[in-house]
């Protein structure tokens, strides 16, 4: 282990990467139950989902942690899925294609290629490299809030403030807090409040104890009749080993359909959506990650990064051919390191437990999202700490930057938009202040992109 992945190197040893891995796990393991709900709405056999998403992130992971030796962890990404699911299929169906997921896969397929030759040619390396430190520690502290949103919501803390009025639906506020009464907002306050008394005591994986905690109260919750949600007690009814794989042989295995030539510029369109927001979801990780980790170099770099995006380039190309949407690398990456995760190891535990999920899908199934709430709200507590590094007394490129950066994130819901909107920002300052020459070339690029963008959302072009 010590030669593989440099454990005193970096600080750690085993028993804290195999915690941090476990951890890690746990956060993002919604995404077996969530990732087969969505795709299926495409008219896909979620049994096959489940299995093409478990074997995809896995491989992708077992890349990452040997080739990479980084403590992140990939799997079929939110938002990437819903897009496929809700935009991408509905759009081919309307213009008359009749495998349209097929279609979407190909895609993907596409797109994960694009992913190779940039990685190979250290585009995406470059960009990550040379983005200012004033937006690296920005986008932390952005991912920080966004994983904490996304932990709330999840549980129910906060929801979306809507209602019917008779004749349309209407809201007096984006969001609202949720029932404080109800079992998955107290259980998911209380988790928070488990975690961050452990964490005070320095408790060895007090984020995964909090998680276990959280759910067995669920479990006692639901046997008082006070939860009254799906069971949370593991159900092996109609229990079958290798049932999700047959189907992903059967059902999803290298469905494409390659005869798109007649609808070219759409399928274009689609894998340019697809290309930007897994580019710029996975940079913006990357930093996330190694700002918490302490990853990054004296020069502000993350070394061997060209190798963790050739991860989930390979990985993406792999669940295009398994049946599964965009495989990218998962801000929950940071739940692991902050229990110590630093290393390969932690990723490779990661990896193992996502190919026992599939024989254990039952037990796995039953952690709900209430439980796993506490983590990424106490990640995102620790994340955020990265604005208290951020320079905002010298240049307004760097403040402002930074500061849009931090705050579209969580109120734009999407990573890649932050990050968007921080380097448009960053760049058009440093014109107007006549900073231009402090401009590096792949900045330009990725502007260039960003502004590509723009014109495609206001052609409605959505992502």
């Amino acid at each position: 282990m010590e030669k593989i992945f440099k454990l005193k190197e970096n600080g750690t040893n085993v028993k804290t990467e195999i915690i941090a891995g476990i951890t890690t796990f746990l956060a993002m393991a919604y995404i077996l139950a969530v990732n087969p709900s969505i795709l299926s709405a495409a008219g896909m056999d979620p049994n096959a989902i489940f299995a093409a998403t478990a074997v995809s992130a896995a491989f992708a992971t077992l890349i990452m942690a040997f080739y990479a030796n980084y403590p992140v962890v990939l799997a079929s990404g939110m938002g990437l899925n819903a897009y496929f699911a809700y935009t991408v299929v509905p759009q081919l169906a309307e213009q008359g294609i009749t495998n349209p997921w097929q279609v979407a896969l190909t895609a993907i397929l596409v797109e994960g290629i694009i992913f190779i030759i940039l990685s190979i040619f250290k585009f995406r390396e470059t960009l990550v490299n040379k983005v200012p430190q004033n937006l690296k520690y920005g986008i932390s502290a952005g991912i920080g809030l966004f994983i904490t949103i996304v932990g709330l919501k999840g549980a129910g803390v906060i929801t979306t403030d809507a209602y019917y009025d008779g004749k349309a639906v209407q809201s007096s506020t984006l969001v609202k807090l949720g029932d404080v009464g109800s079992a998955p907002v107290v259980l998911a306050l209380v988790g928070i409040l488990i975690v961050a008394t452990l964490w005070h005591y320095r408790v060895k994986g007090s984020i995964l104890i909090g998680i276990l905690a959280t759910w067995v109260l669920g479990i006692i919750a639901q046997l008082c009749g006070w939860y009254q949600g799906a069971s949370l007690i593991p159900d092996f009814a109609n229990y079958s080993v290798f049932g999700p794989v047959q189907n992903m042989a059967t059902e999803t295995f290298f469905k494409f359909d390659f005869g798109v030539a007649q609808h070219a510029l759409n399928f274009a369109v689609i894998v340019f959506a697809f290309l930007f927001v897994d580019l710029f979801d996975t940079v913006g990780t990357l930093i996330g990650v190694a700002q918490e980790g302490n990853l990054l170099n004296e020069k502000g770099e993350l070394p061997r990064v060209g190798r963790a995006l050739m991860s989930d380039a390979l990985g993406t190309c792999l669940g295009a051919c398994l049946g599964t949407s965009t495989v990218t690398s998962y801000v929950e990456s940071t739940t692991g390191v902050a229990e110590g995760g630093r290393t390969g190891l932690t990723a490779l535990t990661s990896a193992i437990l996502f190919i026992l999920a599939i024989p254990l899908y039952p037990i796995f199934l039953a952690i709900p999202s209430f439980a796993t709430a506490p983590a990424l709200v106490f990640v995102g507590l620790l994340m955020i700490k990265n604005v208290t590094k951020m320079d905002f007394d010298s240049d307004i490129a760097d403040t402002v930057g930074g500061f849009v950066a931090i705050i579209f994130m969580p109120f734009a819901y999407s990573i890649a938009t932050g990050i968007m909107f921080g380097i448009l920002t960053w760049v058009i300052l440093k014109i107007v202040t006549g900073k231009i020459k402090e401009i590096h070339p792949i900045m330009w690029v990725a502007f260039a992109l960003f502004a590509v963008r723009i014109v495609t959302l206001i052609c409605g072009v959505s992502s």
